[in-house]
């Protein structure tokens, strides 16, 4: 007899599908499969509770849960009575964009800059580098720079006007001055 709890169907399609985007997101199926699973849990789930639901090793998840915990995308909590760990995702959209954004940018933003700063004063040093490696060096470095900038200053904008301006879309260009050329 399989104890395996059945998941609905929608529910089932997106648990396997944000497992499979985790992959292209570069993090594991499971960890992606078990955030989506508590993302659409109505109430915190047990680490038992994850593992027979997704028939998935208690080891993978308990290392997952722990991936998840480290980008801040899942919570322990308890239960009264319950001598058991509990885990309950963030919920709040903007929140839980917000924290992948940040992880995001102190795993690879972050180490990218201060490497192209390395390579700019090393190519900066160097009489043998190419004057067109290095102006492409110093653009990349830019252009990263400037990526960081806006989203620093993407984070100070209310959330609700940050809607707005994304419901604008592409409508946005008509309030910008135009150039020639």
């Amino acid at each position: 007899t399989d104890n395996k709890p059945t998941l609905p169907a929608a529910i089932q399609r997106f648990v396997l599908h944000w497992g499979e985007m985790g992959s292209v997101w570069g993090v594991n199926r499971s960890v992606g499969q078990i955030h989506a699973l508590l993302y659409l849990s109505e109430k915190p789930l047990t680490a038992e509770d994850i593992a027979d639901t997704l028939g998935l090793a208690r080891s993978n998840v308990s290392t997952s849960l722990k991936e998840l915990q480290g980008w801040s995308l899942i919570r322990r909590v308890h239960a009264m009575g319950d001598r058991r760990d509990f885990f309950e995702a963030e919920t709040d959209l903007w929140e839980m964009v917000t924290r992948i954004a940040d992880g995001r940018k102190s795993r690879e933003i972050d180490p990218t800059m201060d490497v192209l700063k390395t390579c700019v004063s090393e190519a900066n040093s160097d009489r043998f580098i190419n004057a067109t490696s290095r102006a492409r060096i110093v653009a990349m470095l830019g252009f990263v720079e400037m990526l960081d900038t806006w989203s620093r200053d993407i984070r100070r904008v209310p959330r609700s006007k940050l809607a707005a301006l994304m419901k604008l879309g592409g409508a946005i260009v008509r309030f910008l001055p135009r150039r020639a050329g």
